[in-house]
């Protein structure tokens, strides 16, 4: 309802963005702790196989989920906060306007 939650949740749709733009871009730091566990079992058991010179097809597979999983999360997460966003901007409105025509300034 203040201007200070207001302004709270857009830096944290800021950042939230910001994650979703690196998970696309594929980099690791926005992911949360069983992703990147989910990510780094992927890569060396992938490593492993190409080592051993089988195809890493699964693992690859795995990791492109994990990532996926992860962008679907973020995005959940930015649409709960613009929705939230929303309410408080529609709720800072009904309060403005009760106090105009109530006559309060």
């Amino acid at each position: 309802m203040r201007n200070a939650d207001i302004r709270r949740l857009d830096r944290e749709i800021l950042a939230t963005q910001k994650k979703l733009d690196a998970v696309r871009r594929g980099e690791w730091w926005p992911l949360n702790g069983s992703e990147r566990r989910a990510m780094a079992r992927s890569l060396a058991a992938g490593g492993y196989k190409v080592a051993r010179g089988r195809s890493a097809g699964r693992e690859e597979q795995r990791m492109d989920a994990t990532g996926n999983s992860a962008e679907m999360r973020l995005s959940a997460e930015l649409t709960a906060l613009h929705g939230e966003r929303q309410r408080l901007l529609t709720e800072a409105a009904k309060t403005k306007a009760a106090k105009k025509s109530s006559g309060w300034f």
